[in-house]
């Protein structure tokens, strides 16, 4: 069995892929007689494209997208927002399997219809809403689980460096027709996506927005309140702001009637857990590794904060191997999208309340 790996895109997420690619094609590779290849990458700064290339060995280099449709049975979409949907639909088109970066379009009309598409197609798909493999969030998700009464309150903070210098070098997030909007949709659809898994289903939003880096249609500051299911109230601080030295950071606390648990980590990094009548304990970065491990099956003595780094395209590669379906897929990231447009219809008209899903 042959599978060919494809890249779109070599921009700055897609340096992660690459390096995690190698990882997982050794991993899956090994003992199971099947020949994964990263096989080609693509870009339109051909130089940029070589470059990225002779890192990684790949046999082709090219600027046309299609060549690489042609060339591989699977595709990564590491492009700017604006160009996920007609990439998307090409390679659902060519029954290429596809991992697309988040968000997945500019807007949610669009990220349905690639989510339809990918549907019809039957091929394998998966969105880059890398939370889902956070040790940190996989390990207070299961300690939520426990009798703690009802959940009272949640609050995040997410702060980052507007991406559009520094690091990132990712101009085009300043303009909306190639990224849609700002923080909410460009970096807190994470959040979005992890609210609904760790509280439960959002019913309804309250949203307000502001601009204050002078890139109209770019919201760097968004205020959201989350009404779930079970009729309890959560709320998310999304900023964008100055100060590159300052790494991307999370704050999270949740309240329940009789347990709290905060974490200043959003991936790799400790908990604290503080139950009624006890002290309260921090579960440290190891412990949290350890319990992350245990949780997903993996053995401690071959992996490292790298390869756990990179799980989720480990997990992508084994569901295109098996022919299983992945996780997240484009329907978890649509579900994400509902929420980010009530939220934007909620920003927009400041007077009309809590907006339904």
């Amino acid at each position: 069995m042959t599978v060919r790996i494809g890249l779109i895109g070599c921009g700055h997420i897609a340096k992660f892929h690459a390096r995690n690619l190698r990882d997982a094609i050794t991993r899956i590779q090994h003992g199971q007689g099947i020949d994964l290849r990263y096989h080609a990458v693509c870009d339109l700064d051909v130089n940029r494209a070589h470059n990225f290339a002779a890192i990684g060995g790949c046999e082709l280099v090219t600027a046309d997208a299609q060549v690489v449709l042609d060339a591989c049975d699977v595709v990564y979409v590491c492009t700017e927002t604006a160009a996920h949907r007609p990439l998307v639909l090409d390679a659902a088109a060519a029954g290429r399997h596809v991992f697309c970066e988040k968000p997945l379009a500019v807007s949610l009309e669009d990220a349905r219809e690639m989510t339809e598409q990918v549907g019809e197609a039957g091929v394998v798909h998966q969105v880059g809403l890398v939370l889902h493999f956070s040790p940190v969030y996989r390990v207070l998700a299961d300690l939520m689980s426990g009798d703690w009464g009802t959940l009272l309150s949640a609050h995040m903070r997410d702060d980052q460096c507007f991406p559009i210098g520094d690091h990132y070098g990712s101009s085009w997030r300043a303009d909306p027709e190639r990224a849609g909007s700002g923080t909410l949709l460009e970096h807190s659809i994470h959040d979005l996506d992890l609210f609904r898994r760790l509280f439960g289903e959002v019913v309804s939003v309250q949203c307000h927005t502001r601009e204050t880096s002078g890139h109209p249609g770019i919201e760097d500051v968004a205020h959201v309140r989350f009404l779930h299911e079970g009729g309890h109230s959560t709320s998310l601080a999304s900023i964008w702001h100055d100060m590159p030295a300052r790494q991307s950071s999370r704050s999270l606390e949740v309240f329940f009637e009789r347990a709290r648990f905060t974490t200043e980590s959003d991936y790799f990094g400790a908990i604290t857990m503080e139950v009624a009548g006890e002290e309260a304990v921090t579960i440290s970065h190891d412990e949290v590794l350890n319990r992350f491990m245990a949780l997903e099956g993996l053995n401690p003595a071959d992996e490292d904060l790298r390869s756990l780094a990179g799980l989720g395209d480990r997990r992508f590669l084994e569901a295109v191997v098996g022919g299983r379906p992945a996780s997240p897929s484009f329907e978890d990231a649509l579900r994400a999208h509902r929420i980010v447009a009530a939220c934007y219809q909620s920003a927009g008209d400041p007077t009309s309340g809590m907006i339904p899903l």
